[in-house]
């Protein structure tokens, strides 16, 4: 997951020419788009370009393999406010429009899964989920539900490149 401060695809601020991901929207906002030659163009000519490109490679490689820890070790109510704080550290205000299937698909777990997580994450009055619509209510508490499965990432990120 990226937002404004990061890119896609990685591949790219290494010199590669072939991507095997596809990038979706899943908030609304706005993004710019550079062509594969204009940026291999900037890469060689501008080295802090390059240099701050390689440390959000770095950033996300962290952030990917904290995914997979997750997956692996915590329950989807964890796993969801973890992705939850991800996606407010990207978002201006506290409001994010997310549905149940979209989140389900991002977590890997069946729909009705994401429903009863929501519901956790309700009952502690971390959140408010309507209709295709997630508020942050307490992102300390939120922060804190999540425990070690969120931060780390986070940390390298502000460590290698600064603040959100």
């Amino acid at each position: 997951m990226f937002g404004r401060e990061g890119f896609s695809p990685t591949s790219a601020g290494v010199g590669g020419t072939v991507s095997v991901h596809e990038v979706l929207m899943q908030v609304a906002g706005w993004g710019y788009r550079m062509t594969l030659s204009a940026t291999l163009k900037a890469i060689s000519s501008c080295p802090g370009f390059a240099n701050l490109l390689a440390r959000f490679i770095q950033s996300f490689a962290s952030q990917i393999s904290y995914t997979v820890l997750s997956n692996v070790n915590y329950q989807i109510d964890v796993r969801l406010a973890r992705w939850l704080l991800m996606s407010h550290d990207r978002v201006d205000g506290d409001e994010i429009a997310l549905t149940h299937d979209f989140i389900s698909l991002m977590l890997g777990v069946r729909r009705p899964s994401v429903t009863t997580a929501l519901h956790v994450l309700e009952g502690e009055k971390f959140i408010r989920s309507e209709r295709g619509l997630i508020t942050i209510r307490d992102r300390r508490g939120l922060e804190e539900f999540a425990g070690d499965s969120y931060g780390r990432p986070e940390e390298e990120y502000r460590r290698l490149i600064g603040k959100f």
